[in-house]
Formats: structure tokens, C-alpha cells, sequence
């Protein structure tokens, strides 16, 4: 794996786990939502090789599935 993908790898995960502190007055639909988020750019991240495009539509498209899970 190359470093830059490693180190865009870490710098998502880190920012999602902080990001995730704050999530205590969030709804349940509203935590999924960054969760989504979160986890569909560092998926992005992963199949774009680190590109930047790849990584923002990640978070774009986990940040909508997300949000529509468990909606009732």
C-alpha cells in the first residue's frame, strides 16, 4: 500500500472517531449519517486509491445510505 493511501486511511479514520465524540445529543438517524459518512469515504479513499474525488463521493454516498437506514 502506498504511504499516501495509508496516511489518508489514517487521517479519515482519526477525524471520524473525533468527529464521533460529539454525538451525544445526535438523533440515531443523525449518527448514522456521520457513521455513513465516515465510513463511506474511508471506502472511497481505499477503492480511488486516495484520490480526492473518490473520497469526497464516498462520504457523499455513505452519508445517504446512512441516513436512510432505520428511517422510519
Amino acid at each position: 500500500m502506498k504511504t499516501i493511501q495509508r496516511f489518508a486511511i489514517g487521517a479519515v479514520t482519526a477525524t471520524m472517531l473525533l468527529g464521533l465524540g460529539g454525538c451525544a445529543g445526535m438523533s440515531k438517524q443523525d449518527r448514522n449519517t456521520a457513521i455513513g459518512a465516515g465510513v463511506g469515504a474511508v471506502g472511497g479513499a481505499i477503492l480511488t486509491g486516495g484520490s480526492t474525488a473518490g473520497t469526497i463521493g464516498g462520504a457523499a454516498i455513505g452519508g445517504v445510505i446512512g441516513h436512510e437506514t432505520d428511517k422510519k
